[in-house]
């Protein structure tokens, strides 16, 4: 089974899929197989990674694969990504879409927040890492996921209310989600300050942001850069030479992920 890392914050723009994206091309750098699940209805995730929805086709996503409610479910919806760069055959994705929220109706549903697990049962065996991206929140389709990882990894900007999301999902990873979701063993691994500019505020909420979690924080803070966002937006691979600082950052980082988060 591959490593599980749930990407997690409890406020939306933090950068969660930015860096869910760059560090599965990091990791894939490194050699290593990365299955990148969608858990955001947005589908931005999917959208980076250059896999666009065409109703002409036949395109099944996690929606489906978690409504099936069967062992493996997950296997038929995984896809290659949308990406000219030499490693990337070693990203797969299963994507999302707007249908996605329809889970969210089934919450209450026995057993329901089990259903990403039962979807993944044996599908990513091949995988060194399974990286899921998660929505603003800690309902449900979050908490799919977490029910499905071994790891998390928070991401904030270094703004108040960042942390204090920040804050809340510690407090529900290393309290309530262990116990409510079965997973006895679940993690906080990292938490990833993302979009740092040059303001003394940002300063400030980066020192607390340290204070706060400690060694949890890895190194290096990922900085605004315009270059990173046009990537993102153009569904591209970080090769510009435009982006050459944010792409030595997100390899650095997957340094730190991959001392943090060992493979299985």
């Amino acid at each position: 089974m591959a490593r599980r890392v749930a990407f997690v914050n409890n406020k939306g723009g933090v950068g969660k899929t930015t860096t869910t994206v760059r560090l599965a091309e990091g990791l894939a750098k490194e050699g290593k197989k990365v299955l990148v699940v969608d858990m955001d209805p947005q589908g931005n995730a999917s959208s980076m990674l250059g896999w666009f929805y065409d109703p002409a086709q036949e395109q099944p996503t996690i929606s489906q694969a978690i409504k099936a409610d069967t062992e493996g479910a997950a296997r038929s919806v995984i896809q290659p990504i949308g990406w000219d760069a030499p490693y990337a055959d070693r990203i797969a994705l299963a994507p999302a879409r707007l249908t996605l929220e329809n889970r969210m109706s089934e919450a209450g549903v026995s057993g329901a927040w089990r259903r990403l697990v039962t979807a993944l049962e044996g599908v990513d065996d091949t995988y060194d890492y399974t990286l899921m991206d998660c929505p603003p929140s800690v309902f449900h389709l979050t908490q799919l996921a977490l029910a499905a990882a071994h790891d998390v990894v928070i991401v904030t900007e270094a703004d108040i209310y960042s942390v204090e999301a920040a804050q809340r999902v510690r407090d529900f990873v290393t309290g309530r989600a262990r116990k409510d979701l079965a997973n006895p063993t679940l993690e906080l691994r990292g938490v990833v300050i993302n979009a740092l500019t040059t303001t003394a505020v940002q300063a400030e909420q980066r020192d607390s942001i340290r204070r706060i979690f400690g060694d949890l924080v890895w190194d290096p803070t990922i900085k605004f850069r315009t270059a990173l966002a046009e990537a993102d937006t153009d569904a591209v691979p970080l090769t510009d030479p435009r982006a050459a600082e944010p792409r030595a950052s997100y390899e650095l980082l997957a340094a730190a992920f991959l001392k943090a988060v060992p493979a299985a």
